[in-house]
């Protein structure tokens, strides 16, 4: 397994649990009555969105992801 595989796996799963935790907010803010607030899922979006942009800017830094030269 190659360390650019690892990094996408990880971004993947970042991205799948920032999806996750936006969908939990929308389902409590439609049910109303919750032990936990809303606030709580969506922040842990924005958490891990952060740390998303991290990791993508540590691993184009550090070479282990190259970025596309032409685009179009």
């Amino acid at each position: 397994m190659s360390v650019a595989l690892l990094f996408k796996l990880v971004l993947l799963l970042l991205l799948f649990f920032i999806i996750f935790n936006l969908a939990r907010a929308l389902f409590m803010m439609v049910r109303g009555k919750t032990q936990r607030p809303m606030s709580d899922y969506l922040g842990r979006r924005v958490l891990f969105s952060v740390i998303v942009v991290v990791v993508l800017l540590l691993a184009l830094s550090s070479g282990v992801l190259m970025p596309n030269v032409r685009p179009y």
